[in-house]
């Protein structure tokens, strides 16, 4: 008896069993069915949603997080791609207004802008062939307006759905690179060190720095040797190239060489002395224009409009009309107009003993006027041939105690020089900066 009703409680347990599995079975499969067909839907659902969507319902399922992601980004590049991007070249007599003027129907919009980057920069001082980037979206409505002012600084202008408008300030990522050239002067400076690869920018600085020591048409002669080390910057966005500091150069001479070295001061200030620790910058520049032809020393020469006999009272400079021209030292504008024969002229007061002058410019730069200080090396004015002129060059005097002296043989006081830690300094940066040099020359 007890093993019949044992047979029976087994039986009723199979049973049970079985019916449970079928269950299970069933659901199971219904369930599975349902998430097949939710992602094959996937397609016709908005993407962002999507993706949170997907995070909930398949957590663990990292192949088709990675998939919806992958697809997101994509739509995201495909409407960035979209964006229309507008260069914009400042040419002359454009005003940052009109540039813009076309792509804002309406006027309040363009001010906002307008409003917003005089904030950081003057529109007035856009300069010719300044770059201006404007990015339209797909309808052809504003989306970023990108202004570089400076080579590694961007001011970005962006809008919302509620047309308003937003500024930040962006750095962009520059590389740099030292440079190290030494060649051999066969024909010119400036032909020779174009020949070598050196950029015009740091050609110009060269001949700034020698300017004090140098009479370029005279001192330097076939077979003299030039070595240098500058640094260059590279802005990948822009593909454009900057130049910075020349932190090392020699002048190989028949007599002499000069050698200076950049160096900051215990002040705080930058500049540039020679292996013994003198300034090389002198009171006044002996030579206040770039890569210029002496045409006419000073003395008594014959007058080539008068015909006579004169004497001289300055140097002249042959140069194209427009040749910047440069103060030959820190000073107060004492005179800058018309002045009889000399046409267009600028006069400089530098200390109570020196002065100097420029005459026969075309014109003078934009906020030269009297009273106005300038700094030594900065432009002041153009290279003409107003006055009693037979060709366009820049006549230049250098006045000492109210008498014109012969600017190419005055003796000038040397600037600060270095003594004691400060020395010491100076000749361990020094040898420091000539081991970069020959690093950069021989690797």
């Amino acid at each position: 008896m007890n093993l019949h009703y044992n047979l029976i409680i087994k039986f009723l347990l199979f049973i049970t069993l079985l019916i449970f599995s079928f269950y299970f079975l069933y659901f199971g499969y219904n369930e599975l069915t349902k998430n097949i067909v939710k992602t094959k839907a996937t397609p016709s659902v908005d993407t962002s949603k999507t993706l949170l969507t997907k995070k909930t319902t398949v957590n663990n399922d990292n192949v088709i997080n990675s998939l919806l992601i992958q697809e997101l980004e994509e739509k995201v590049f495909e409407k960035v791609e979209k964006f229309e991007e507008i260069i914009i070249t400042v040419k002359k007599n454009d005003t940052f207004s009109k540039l813009i003027d076309s792509y804002f129907p309406k006027e309040r919009n363009k001010q906002k802008i307008i409003t917003l980057i005089n904030k950081e920069y003057n529109l007035k001082s856009l300069k010719i062939n300044q770059k201006i980037y404007l990015y339209l979206d797909d309808n052809k409505k504003f989306s970023r307006l990108i202004m570089p002012i400076s080579f590694n600084l961007d001011l970005v202008i962006t809008t919302d759905t509620s047309n308003n408008f937003f500024l930040k300030k962006e750095k962009l990522l520059l590389k740099s690179q030292f440079n190290s050239v030494k060649f051999e002067i066969t024909e010119s400076l400036y032909e020779n060190a174009r020949k070598a690869g050196i950029p015009l920018p740091v050609i110009t600085k060269i001949i700034k720095l020698y300017s004090f020591d140098l009479d370029f048409q005279r001192d330097i002669q076939k077979g003299n040797e030039l070595e240098i080390l500058y640094e260059s910057f590279f802005n990948e966005q822009r593909r454009t190239v900057s130049y910075g500091e020349i932190y090392y150069v020699k002048f190989y001479l028949q007599k002499n060489n000069l050698e200076y070295y950049l160096f900051q001061t215990s002040d705080g200030f930058y500049d540039y002395f020679n292996k013994e620790g003198k300034n090389i910058r002198k009171s006044l520049m002996k030579t206040p224009i770039d890569g210029a032809r002496l045409s006419s020393s000073y003395g008594l020469r014959k007058h080539p409009i008068l015909g006579y006999n004169k004497i001289h009272r300055g140097v002249d400079f042959a140069a194209s009309k427009g040749t910047p021209v440069y103060a030959a030292g820190n000073g107060v504008i004492e005179y800058a107009g018309r002045n009889g024969a000399y046409g267009k002229y600028i006069r400089i007061r530098h200390n109570n003993s020196y002065k100097t002058a420029y005459a026969h410019l075309n014109n003078f730069k934009k906020g030269i006027s009297k009273g106005v200080r300038v700094n030594q090396g900065e432009i002041i004015g153009y290279v003409g041939s107003t006055g009693r002129s037979t060709g366009p060059h820049l006549h230049y005097e250098v006045i000492y105690q109210k008498k014109q002296i012969n600017p190419m043989t005055m003796k000038l006081p040397s600037g600060k020089i270095l003594k004691n830690e400060e020395l010491n300094e100076f000749i361990k940066k020094s040898k420091l900066i000539y081991a970069d040099f020959l690093f950069h020359l021989y690797e």
